[in-house]
């Protein structure tokens, strides 16, 4: 089975946390990367703000970084996962 292109990331908002965005927890040995308490926090006003009032500019580019972050990490763990379920296997 063939994996995807790593995904590229073509920027990174200024409004994002550069130190403290992202996580570590191991879930049955394999470390996963998450989003950090406060970035999810973050996006929670962001979403909440985007349903009652609407988002700035700066904030819906801001927004789509943080999902782009967030798919990027998703590859990464699911990557990570597939490699050592593969390693187990062997």
């Amino acid at each position: 089975m063939a994996t995807s292109a790593f995904p590229v990331l073509q920027r990174l908002s200024n409004s994002i946390p550069l130190d403290g965005a992202v996580q570590l927890d191991l879930v049955e040995g394999v470390l996963i990367f998450r989003a950090s308490v406060q970035v999810q926090a973050r996006v929670e006003v962001l979403l909440e703000k985007q349903q009652s009032e609407g988002l700035t500019e700066a904030e819906e580019e801001e927004l789509d970084c943080y999902e782009e972050i967030d798919d990027y990490l998703s590859f990464v763990n699911r990557t990570v996962r597939n490699a050592a379920a593969g390693s187990m296997v062997a």
